[in-house]
């Protein structure tokens, strides 16, 4: 699955699932910018951690990551767990969009 979204900047950021490091990679002018790690489950998509690389610190790389793997697990009918905090945080800055993403007992485990 790929996408793109625009920066701050106003440089393409591609968003690419690497399925074999089980991951969603961000690049900027071909360049790794950041990425959310995932395990997979049978109802759910637990993410485990995002990082942004220095480099792109403060260019909507995170939140451009959070946006897109949220939207893909609604487009797979799925369940989050928001194992990183990133992630988590993301949710709760925009409860309206994503909480029906998470299952209730998940929401108060992560305060979301």
């Amino acid at each position: 699955m790929s996408d793109s979204n625009t920066t701050q900047s106003g440089d393409a950021l591609v968003i690419q699932e690497n399925t074999a490091q089980h991951r969603f990679e961000a690049t900027k002018n071909g360049q790794l910018a950041g990425y959310v790690e995932y395990n997979v489950l049978s109802e759910a998509l637990m993410f485990t951690h995002t990082e942004v690389l220095e480099a792109f610190e403060g260019q909507g790389v995170g939140s451009a990551l959070a946006k897109h793997v949220l939207a893909e697990v609604r487009s797979q009918g799925k369940q989050v767990i928001p194992v990183c905090q990133f992630i988590a945080g993301y949710i709760r800055k925009h409860r309206e969009q994503y909480v029906d993403l998470v299952r209730p007992d998940v929401q108060r485990a992560f305060k979301i």
